[in-house]
């Protein structure tokens, strides 16, 4: 891993081995599924993080502001879904600070958080993550809810991957199609939340593992 470090900068995949975990949605927000998994959220008192598409922020900015007025954590995950990868570093900065500001003037948040779309970073997302001031999360586990698998395989490919520390990835929208669905993994979650506290684990901010910048 420090070989991958040193060339696409450092990644937090995992919090500290205890008994926390952290969960995390991706490519929303969604028109449908982001209301039922805030409410669903809201309910269990369970705190998340929410990595957005920039794109999305525009066409549904009540639901932006709806998960900041839940004061879950909200993260920068491109304008458009893009590989980075396959990025040259002028459009990965813009990728990155057009975001950034649609999610500023939408929600009044300034992010500090980074998710590259499929986990695909860039040797030039360095420097700009610095400039930025950003931490970039990766995730431990991810159980392929985009693939619509049903909503008990997603409650129980979760169960069964559960460990210390582990961020947990399940998306709330779909990176390409602003009216993907993703209501198998709203309906899943509140299955998903009591397995894990049976299990003895607790759910924590992720904001808790944001780097300290001074």
């Amino acid at each position: 891993m420090m070989g991958f470090d040193l060339i696409f900068g450092p990644s937090i995949e995992r919090g500290p081995r205890n008994r926390r975990i952290y969960l995390t949605f991706d490519d929303g927000p969604n028109e449908r599924a982001t209301p039922a998994i805030l409410e669903t959220l809201s309910v269990e008192s369970v705190p998340a993080a929410f990595f957005m598409v920039g794109d999305h922020v525009r066409r549904f900015p009540d639901r932006a502001r709806e998960v900041l007025a839940q004061a879950h954590m909200i993260g920068n995950h491109t304008f458009d879904h893009v590989k980075l990868l396959f990025c040259g570093p002028q459009r990965i900065r813009t990728q990155l600070e057009k975001t950034h500001a649609i999610i500023e003037s939408t929600t009044g948040c300034t992010t500090r958080a980074f998710r590259a779309p499929h986990g695909y970073r860039s040797p030039f997302l360095i420097s700009m993550i610095v400039d930025m001031c950003y931490t970039v999360f990766g995730w431990t586990f991810g159980v392929f809810d985009t693939a619509k698998p049903g909503v008990e395989v997603i409650r129980r490919r979760v169960r069964k991957r559960l460990k210390p520390g582990a961020i947990v990835l399940l998306h709330d929208g779909d990176g390409y199609d602003p009216g993907g669905d993703r209501m198998q993994t709203a309906a899943a979650l509140p299955g998903i939340i009591p397995d894990a506290r049976n299990a003895g684990y607790e759910f924590a901010p992720l904001s808790d593992l944001l780097y300290k910048h001074f």
